[in-house]
């Protein structure tokens, strides 16, 4: 019946998208990933030896792995096989293996092309194994996850991870260019609307090139949008973001960095990111909470009441007003005086009571409520503080078998400064009334 189809000419007419008629047809037409395919990137290099091993690209979507993948098998005369993780099984798995040796035992290798990689379990990730070290065949793994999260260790450790990078600016234009070659035409854009359909691909050369397919339709004769009315006609395309995946992880720690290194306009441009994405603002305040604790700590603490007052605020006014006591508190808190003193205490002090196991405190200072724990000394010798000079008694509250410690070391900025000073006077206090 295809043979009838094509016989009549309907698959010659049917109409395919832009991004498939502009597939590269050699790897140096790859844009954007000139440190893998250009004169001396990473791939060029391996062909140019003659050794090509197993792979995994990893990198967002649209940015030339399948590509990549197809073209590499022919430059090095190789079979090649393309599955998809998420319709391929274990019995699949084997008959591809069983053809690929017949393959080998004619002399002719097999580069097995593996999209979405990270959806094997275990055991189906296993089953590669065998098959990698005979050199039945040279696994390409795609990937838009972490591998060293997603992939086994055994798996990992007999492949070269190759990264693709999102497309730039240039990249992207490089495209529509070529798109505007095979289409015969100008993209119906004035050149600031030009670079808002460059920003809404995202780095991804598949979805720039749909959105000019889009862009063709929408227009009419002799049209030319804005960006204006641009954005209107496409209605904007999603950021690439998950809220399980690597953008979510990605961004926190690029808010959490930039409280951290007092930069208010990164860590506002940073929350607005993940709350345009769709974040769950209440999981954006739970870690300006725990920005507060970690970062700025004693050095002003307000920083934790004025964290959990924006939480609350949160709850009270819901969106899209609540949202601005977030940002109220990025920028507080990326303005605030930093000190980790009290996180690294608590680490400290953590170690040591790990280490050290279930120590009596002095008897000192230990309650006597019976005859009998008074008899053994409980309670004895202990000095109020209230009642000393300075409300100060200068005693020593460590069990005996470890000693004084010192866990926490203030810094000199912000109400720390005061805590130091304050705690410098009692070690000075507490030196002269333990040698008197």
């Amino acid at each position: 019946m295809s043979d009838l189809f094509a016989a009549a000419g309907f698959e010659r007419s049917a109409p395919r998208p832009l991004a498939d008629r502009l597939r590269p047809r050699k790897l140096s037409e790859v844009v954007g990933q000139d440190h893998l395919v250009g004169p001396d990137g990473t791939l060029t290099r391996m062909l140019r030896s003659g050794s090509v091993g197993s792979l995994v690209f990893w990198g967002p979507p649209g940015t030339g792995k399948t590509t990549v993948a197809r073209l590499l098998a022919g430059e090095t005369d190789l079979a090649f096989e393309q599955v998809s993780a998420i319709h391929t099984g274990v019995a699949d798995l084997k008959k591809l293996f069983d053809a690929a040796r017949g393959r080998r035992a004619m002399g002719k290798g097999t580069l097995l092309f593996v999209d979405e990689i990270h959806r094997f379990n275990k055991a189906q990730q296993d089953s590669f194994l065998p098959v990698m070290e005979d050199g039945t065949v040279t696994l390409v793994g795609a990937t838009t996850e972490n591998p060293s999260f997603e992939l086994n260790a055994a798996l990992l450790s007999r492949a070269q991870v190759l990264v693709f990078r999102p497309l730039d600016g240039e990249a992207v234009m490089r495209l529509l260019g070529r798109a505007e070659e095979v289409e015969k035409r100008r993209l119906p854009l004035d050149k600031e609307a030009r670079g808002v359909l460059v920003r809404m691909a995202d780095g991804d050369g598949r979805a720039a090139l749909t959105l000019a397919e889009e862009v063709w339709r929408a227009a009419g004769e002799g049209e030319i949008f804005d960006a204006e009315r641009l954005q209107a006609v496409l209605q904007r395309r999603a950021p690439i973001y998950d809220k399980s995946e690597d953008g979510h992880y990605n961004l926190i720690s690029a808010l959490h960095k930039s409280v951290r290194g007092s930069d208010p306009d990164a860590a506002l441009y940073y929350l607005c990111r993940m709350l345009d994405a769709g974040e769950d603002p209440l999981f954006v305040a739970r870690r300006l909470v725990r920005m507060a604790v970690e970062d700025i700590g004693l050095a002003d603490p307000q920083a934790l009441v004025v964290a959990n007052a924006a939480k609350d605020a949160y709850h009270f006014l819901g969106s899209p007003e609540g949202e601005l006591a977030l940002a109220q508190t990025a920028i507080y808190l990326a303005t605030a005086p930093k000190s980790n003193a009290a996180y690294n205490a608590y680490k400290a002090a953590m170690r040591v009571a790990k280490e050290n196991g279930s120590l009596v405190p002095p008897k000192t200072i230990l309650n006597a409520p019976t005859r009998l724990m008074k008899s053994e000394g409980y309670g004895t010798g202990y000095r109020y503080d209230h009642d000393e000079p300075d409300a100060f008694s200068g005693q020593d509250y460590f069990p005996e078998a470890i000693g004084r410690q010192s866990f926490y070391r203030p810094t000199p900025r912000g109400f720390e400064k005061v805590l130091g000073e304050r705690l410098a006077r009692w070690a000075e206090l507490r030196r002269s009334r333990n040698e008197g």
